[in-house]
């Protein structure tokens, strides 16, 4: 009787450690539950992307980049380029140049179609002006692209500026607004005021 009571109480606290176990492996299963949902994955990663973005048969955009990942399971799907981006983007007024944009990073949120580029951030005019800068913004709706970055601008003429507390700009750089600048401008350029 006394061995039967033995395997009885080794079988009953071998079963209370069982139970104590899967209880807290339990409550760990429901702590990494409830941080793998808020945890957000891409849902498709292209690796050595080429991308061609067409308007009514005519090229409106190429883009290029190492790496492009699509997040699409959240509210506000959004897609990245971690790994830098390169883009040609073609203007109906001069299709036979294109203007280009390249950064180290580049984040596009469709959705609320708006657009941000980090890391020496170029942007090349189909006019050959270039704009170089850390950060821009483009909000499509607006038609308007921004930052508050130090802007240097470098002319096809050699003229140069720089806007030490950012711009905005009509997103085709048909105007333009340079804050706290200052520069070498070509005087040719400067219209004269007519009496």
């Amino acid at each position: 009787m006394g061995f039967l009571c033995g395997i009885k109480f080794k079988n009953i606290a071998c079963l209370l450690g069982l139970a104590i176990f899967f209880i807290s492996c339990e409550e760990d299963l429901a702590t990494v539950n409830s941080k793998s949902t808020k945890i957000n994955f891409p849902s498709q990663v292209i690796y050595d992307a080429k991308i061609v973005q067409r308007d009514s048969g005519m090229v409106k955009m190429r883009a290029t980049a190492p790496l492009i990942e699509k997040f699409e399971l959240i509210d506000t799907p959004y897609v990245v380029a971690r790994k830098g981006i390169d883009i040609e983007y073609f203007d109906r007024k001069n299709p036979k140049n294109p203007g280009r944009i390249t950064a180290k990073f580049a984040k596009m949120t469709e959705m609320k179609r708006f657009y941000e580029a980090r890391g020496n951030v170029k942007v090349i005019t189909s006019e050959g002006q270039m704009f170089a800068m850390q950060t821009v913004f483009w909000d499509q709706a607006k038609k308007e692209i921004y930052t508050s970055d130090t802007v240097y601008v470098t002319d096809k003429d050699g003229s140069t500026l720089v806007a030490a507390n950012g711009m905005r700009a009509k997103d085709d750089f048909s105007e333009y607004t340079f804050f706290n600048n200052a520069g070498d401008i070509n005087a040719k350029k400067i219209p004269e005021q007519k009496r």
